[in-house]
């Protein structure tokens, strides 16, 4: 029996790429020629799926790769390569932060972060994996689980592609986690190579607002109460308590500030910070922008792998659509997570402005299905719908990507992209 289940989530067909991999971007083969195929009832669960990815008929950018190949492209000549907050990355994909909940920092996320390494894209590792799970010092014989995925992620990846990515919240900063992570030998191969990042963590989709949350009990929670806010949640019958995160406090002033202390504290790391999807999303980015953040990660409302309340995950937070329409035209790289698990969600979200987008719930559960290759099997089949999808936009690399791709059906204006670049009508002279 699987250990994680993922409500809401289209798990089954995630566990089927897992196990079958590329496979599964198509229908049964046995069915050709036998069955009629369209749209699945499902389609279109929100605003960002809703929008339809719509070639030319007119593809100048086909024309010059074929001159340039002396041949007719195809969806294989598609270069996916890119860069992703300062790494180079194989795919234009990257591991979403787990954090210190239960599934996310056991033996399921050492299996993911190997797999990742080997996949040559980065991985980011959440906030409060110190403060909970500790961190060895000096000759300690014990490992902490920070340090596990790291080692597993290097043992594993490519040279000269990838990255690991530590956050950092309020309790992290109080145990010094990215002192201690700069100054450890174990890290040097990622300074040395430049593939270490920080990422300042402002929130996360699954709870807009609030820091983290976990369910502890025992001995963990007496343990924890002096650094966390521990509460009964559940009953006074029940051994369980609820562990608090912080979640910071900030203005534009305050980021600005964090954002050079790490510049200037850490200055062979990467600069990442991360967002939870505000009202305020584009007055956010631009501000880490201008304050010379090397990636900006925005989590929609669909993201988190982690415990919340029912009514955050339900009511609370913007879409990722409606966050990338809010931003606009990137001054910087832009990465989007939430929700993603194929190829025609991330494609929209390229063409939205994003530089690659993550993989969290669904890495987890291609992970819980097969340990040793099922997230690889899954990007395989995610990496062919990107090649697929936008060759058939008459493109061959993701930047080529633009609103311009994208058609939304839903919107007062169908002839406009939601960031205000006009589409021509039907019937239009070229």
């Amino acid at each position: 029996m699987s250990a994680l289940t993922a409500p809401g989530f289209p798990e089954r067909q995630i566990r089927a790429r897992a196990r079958r991999g590329t496979a599964e971007v198509f229908p049964a083969a046995g069915s050709y020629g036998a069955e009629l195929f369209g749209p699945g009832a499902d389609a279109g669960a929100d605003a960002l799926d809703r929008a339809r990815i719509a070639p030319p008929v007119f593809m100048p950018e086909r024309l010059e790769k074929l001159i340039d190949l002396a041949r007719e492209p195809e969806f294989g000549d598609v270069d996916l390569t890119t860069r992703t907050g300062g790494f180079g990355a194989s795919l234009p994909l990257y591991l979403s932060a787990f954090g210190s909940t239960r599934a996310g920092s056991g033996d399921l996320a050492v299996h993911a972060s190997r797999q990742a390494g080997r996949l040559g894209i980065p991985m980011v590792i959440g906030e409060n994996m110190v403060p909970v799970h500790g961190y060895r010092r000096g000759g300690e014989a014990t490992r902490s689980a920070l340090l596990d995925r790291i080692d597993a992620y290097l043992e594993a990846a490519p040279e000269g592609v990838g990255g690991v990515v530590v956050q950092q919240s309020t309790e992290d900063a109080d145990s010094e986690v990215w002192n201690l992570l700069y100054s450890d030998p174990a890290t040097r191969p990622l300074l040395e190579s430049g593939r270490l990042a920080f990422e300042l963590k402002t929130g996360q989709g699954a709870k807009p607002g609030l820091g983290g949350m976990t369910v502890v009990a025992g001995a963990e929670a007496e343990q924890l109460a002096g650094r966390y806010t521990v509460t009964e949640v559940f009953g006074p019958d029940d051994g369980r308590r609820l562990r608090c995160a912080t979640p910071g406090t900030f203005t534009d002033e305050i980021l600005r500030q964090q954002l050079r202390f790490m510049r200037n504290n850490f200055p062979k790391a990467r600069t990442w910070v991360k967002f939870h999807p505000g009202r305020d999303i584009g007055d956010a980015a631009r501000t880490a922008w201008a304050a010379g953040a090397d990636a900006v990660t925005v989590d929609g409302a669909e993201g988190g792998t982690g415990w919340a309340p029912r009514v955050f995950l339900d009511q609370v937070g913007l879409p990722l659509g409606e966050c990338l329409r809010r931003i606009g035209r990137p001054d910087g790289c832009l990465l989007a997570s939430g929700g993603m698990w194929e190829g025609g969600r991330a494609v929209r979200a390229l063409a939205l402005g994003a530089r690659a987008v993550g993989l969290g719930r669904a890495a987890l559960v291609a992970v819980d299905e097969d340990p040793e290759h099922g997230l690889e099997r899954l990007v395989e089949s995610v990496a062919l719908e990107l090649r697929l999808l936008i060759g058939a936009l008459g493109k061959y690399t993701v930047t080529a990507l633009g609103p311009e791709d994208l058609w939304w059906p839903d919107s007062p204006d169908a002839g406009r992209s939601p960031l205000g670049c006009a589409q021509p009508a039907v019937g239009a002279a070229p």
